[in-house]
């Protein structure tokens, strides 16, 4: 017999594998709709020297949306780089929302301010610039465990670990986690990847899927989500 859905996922990938790579990213750029702060921000951005460590437009609208889903008001973010994503984070949350974002440099942070000001967000982010480690210990610390909506990591790899188990300790049941990078551009299936960094993302990866705290799930949108709600 005939497999018939086979053959039409082979033809599809087939189709897609001799697709312009950057062409598709494009396509897909220009129909994921910006503030245009955001657009601004993002536009900036791209002409830093460290531009990859910005989230993707289609990625940050993602979460944009899982937040308004959630009906989310206190949102984490770990790591923020210039702010694209803290600012997609804030334009999603109600006028009394909330998104903490952790980050160490003023340098890249300072880059997304004045957009955060032009899109009238600049109230509603918390901006903490330390350890992501000592803002997460001190708000368990205040009390606040099991009272977030929502976070974002995206940070020093190494210690994506400690993080989540920090995040689940701050997330309320129905609350969501998004890790970024849990693909690492391939190097999680290379067995010759053994690097600090690699190991770390393929621990996490093992860690939230057979964490029975959480129900997860793993997208292949830009370089990789996994996404865990706490149960």
């Amino acid at each position: 017999r005939v497999n018939i859905t086979r053959i039409m996922l082979v033809s599809k990938s087939s189709s897609l594998e001799s697709v312009d790579r950057a062409a598709l990213k494009d396509y897909v750029v220009r129909h994921t709709r910006e503030h245009p702060a955001l657009l601004a921000l993002r536009q900036v951005t791209q002409k830093h020297k460290k531009a990859t460590m910005m989230v993707s437009p289609e990625e940050s609208r993602l979460f944009g949306q899982l937040v308004r889903i959630l009906n989310a008001k206190k949102c984490i973010e770990i790591g923020t780089f210039t702010g694209y994503n803290a600012m997609s984070v804030a334009l999603a949350l109600p006028d009394d929302g909330k998104v903490i974002a952790c980050d160490i440099s003023e340098e890249f942070t300072s880059i997304g301010k004045p957009y955060w000001i032009q899109a009238g967000v600049e109230n509603k982010i918390d901006l903490r610039i330390q350890a992501a480690t000592k803002t997460l210990d001190d708000l368990i610390e205040g009390g606040e465990s099991g009272t977030f909506d929502f976070v974002f990591i995206d940070a020093d790899k190494g210690n994506y670990p400690t993080y989540y188990e920090k995040s689940v300790e701050l997330l309320r049941s129905g609350g969501m986690i998004a890790i970024d990078n849990v693909l690492w551009g391939g190097d999680v299936l290379n067995p010759a990847k053994n690097d600090p960094e690699t190991v770390a993302l393929r621990s996490i990866a093992d860690r939230v899927y057979q964490d029975k705290r959480v129900d997860s799930s793993f997208l292949p949108i830009s370089d990789g989500v996994q996404l865990a709600i706490k149960r």
